[in-house]
């Protein structure tokens, strides 16, 4: 399920910034370009609004910014790879080097809930997280997730 919705246009695997600002900005532009969100400054404040609620970054180097907004046309995820690492104020203080962005419609509540909860759960396995942190190519990383769901 997580691997039909993160398509390979919506992977960067060398996410060059700084902030987690930047991060969520240029994982919503991947979004937008497809139609999946139609305002990315709309889309972006609203995972912004959702991160003064408690950071996203789960431990491990792993964040999973979402939200729910109405300018999201489709449940969609994005994911995006750091080599040096992003501060997201994560719970155990170690910058962010994998990130999933979620983003759905306002109606989409159990469906939103449910593909957290997946996304969460799938990230539990260490060898996925360090297959995830090698992969070569886009094509890698949806494999990747789909053996394991």
């Amino acid at each position: 399920m997580i691997s039909e919705l993160l398509q390979e246009n919506f992977i960067d695997l060398d996410l060059d910034v700084v902030s987690k600002n930047e991060a969520i900005s240029k994982l919503s532009t991947l979004l937008c370009s497809s139609g999946k969100v139609n305002d990315h400054t709309d889309f972006v404040k609203a995972v912004m609004e959702r991160e003064k609620l408690g950071s996203t970054a789960i431990g491990a180097g792993i964040a999973i910014p979402h939200a729910r907004a109405n300018t999201v046309n489709e449940v969609s995820i994005a994911f995006a790879r750091s080599g040096r690492g992003i501060d997201f104020n994560s719970v155990d203080g170690d910058p962010v080097h994998l990130i999933f962005l979620l983003a759905a419609p306002i109606e989409s509540g159990s469906l939103y809930l449910k593909l957290l909860a997946r996304i969460s759960r799938l990230l539990r396995y260490q060898d996925l997280i360090e297959d995830l942190k090698k992969a070569n190519s886009k094509e890698e990383i949806v494999k990747i997730i789909s053996a394991k769901e």
